[in-house]
């Protein structure tokens, strides 16, 4: 709530307001700020303070003004970057049969600072992992006090680890998978900082800048921005229910013969939808025809049935690279993910994880080895299902009760739901309140309006959000 003091105008509390929120990437490069007229609404102020405001921005640099169009989040590193390559950007928006490949600006990592930026001690609808106190438990600690006695402690701590990680983690990993009917052996499984890092190798060791990657839309942001990044080509797949659009992808592969698709088999984010296994045997017979990889992430893992279809237990790891990680179901900060790979390709990823990292943390990898042996993980996974359930249930009923309607049938972690308004606009407007929303649009490869958004389950169980969010909508 704006309130005029004697060492701060309105104007100047509204201008730190915004450039707070753009120096953080709460308001994204590109993003429209709202008019003089709505934001003075919005912030019971008058136009004229919101002019001030919105000069004051200008004078910082961190705007600018579009005739007829109003004010934008300048894009300075975009702008930048043209200037030294104007080159550089114009074959990602080669056309080819009207399929384009997408060229994405590095402005999708505005969700990630918003987790870590900690608007208020609300529970939050946008967040992508499990709230902390779902995540506590005892045998954690345990197992670190386990694999921590002195003479075992100096024995790792004092050298680097293996190349490929933990011997005793990459065994209990490969006991683990078969589970998912995903046969690796442990010297096909390769640990990494997180299941990010995992695609990062797979990617930094397969592709080339300029190479063309399929991957599905809606999607994780975050991961077309990093393939943007390395300068990759985008070619975004439409997920549908069953699986990723086919003819789609079939039209990429005789148009563009891409190196990589990307896919999220169970429990796709945002969507929530799980491969069919006629949709995976068409994806993989797609695959062999045309000579491309597919990176499988099964991050969702944890919280989805074993018998999900998985396409790297129906192709056997030979055209497939399964990736993993912990983050979601037992401690983001651990940061322990890993990869399993074709023999072929094992070393060729190690080489590359050990360019980026070297190692990865042995202490944290055979403490999560201690928790699969002894069967701690698999018990608090079960315990995290249940709650689940439990709260999805709660936030599938207030999301009804308050208007919404679900694009996709609730499953997993996330919903994919539709507001009926412009879900960008609204979460700078839910910000206000303390409550950080996960916009549609972050979920495309090209930025556009979107009137969805992504609710975590087990953050929208508060009627307090639900009634927030019905107040605002009304007023868009």
């Amino acid at each position: 709530m704006l309130m005029k003091t004697a060492s701060q105008s309105l104007a100047e509390q509204l201008c730190n307001r915004f450039a707070e929120r753009i120096r953080t990437r709460l308001l994204a490069p590109g993003a429209r700020l709202p008019s003089v007229r709505l934001c003075a609404q919005q912030q019971g102020v008058s136009p004229s303070t919101v002019v001030a405001a919105y000069d004051q921005l200008l004078a910082q640099g961190l705007v600018e003004a579009r005739k007829n169009r109003g004010f934008y989040v300048r894009e300075m590193a975009v702008a930048l970057e043209n200037i030294a390559h104007p080159a550089s950007n114009l074959g990602a928006r080669a056309t080819a049969g009207g399929f384009k490949a997408q060229h994405v600006p590095v402005n999708a990592t505005a969700l990630i600072r918003g987790m870590f930026h900690g608007s208020s001690d609300k529970p939050q609808p946008g967040m992508g992992v499990f709230p902390a106190d779902w995540l506590e438990t005892s045998f954690m600690a345990t197992a670190v006090r386990k694999v921590t006695g002195n003479r075992v402690l100096q024995s790792f701590s004092l050298q680097y680890g293996e190349p490929a990680g933990d011997s005793g983690l990459r065994i209990a990993l490969s006991q683990k998978l078969v589970a998912y009917n995903v046969h690796a052996a442990p010297s096909q499984i390769v640990t990494t900082v997180g299941a990010t890092h995992a695609l990062d190798i797979v990617s930094r060791t397969l592709l080339r800048a300029g190479d063309y990657v399929m991957v599905e839309e809606p999607g994780w942001a975050i991961e077309f921005a990093r393939l943007a990044a390395l300068g990759m080509r985008i070619l975004p797949v439409p997920r549908r229910a069953d699986g990723p659009d086919l003819d789609v992808m079939a039209r990429y592969c005789e148009l563009h013969a891409p190196k990589l698709f990307v896919s999220v088999s169970v429990f796709h984010n945002p969507t929530g939808y799980c491969l069919t296994p006629g949709s995976a045997h068409r994806v993989l017979q797609l695959a062999n025809a045309h000579n491309f990889h597919i990176v499988e992430d099964d991050t969702y893992s944890h919280i989805a049935p074993d018998h999900a279809t998985r396409l790297s237990a129906l192709d056997g790891l030979q055209r497939t690279i399964y990736v993993s990680g912990f983050a979601k179901i037992l401690a983001p900060g651990w940061r322990v993910g890993f990869l399993a790979a074709p023999p072929s390709l094992v070393e060729a990823f190690v080489d590359t994880k050990l360019l980026a990292t070297l190692t990865t943390p042995a202490l944290l990898e055979k403490a999560l080895a201690w928790c699969i042996d002894q069967g701690q993980l698999r018990r608090h996974a079960e315990r995290i299902r249940t709650r689940l359930d439990q709260a999805r249930s709660r936030s599938v009923q207030l999301a009804l009760a308050h208007g919404c309607s679900f694009a996709t049938p609730p499953a997993g972690l996330f919903g994919w739901v539709e507001t009926g308004v412009d879900t960008d606009a609204l979460s700078q407007r839910m910000l206000d309140e303390g409550y950080l929303l996960a916009p549609g649009a972050l979920f495309h490869a090209e930025r556009q309006p979107s009137t969805l958004m992504r609710i975590n389950f087990a953050t929208t169980q508060d009627a307090q959000f639900w009634d927030t969010f019905e107040r605002l909508r009304a007023e868009q």
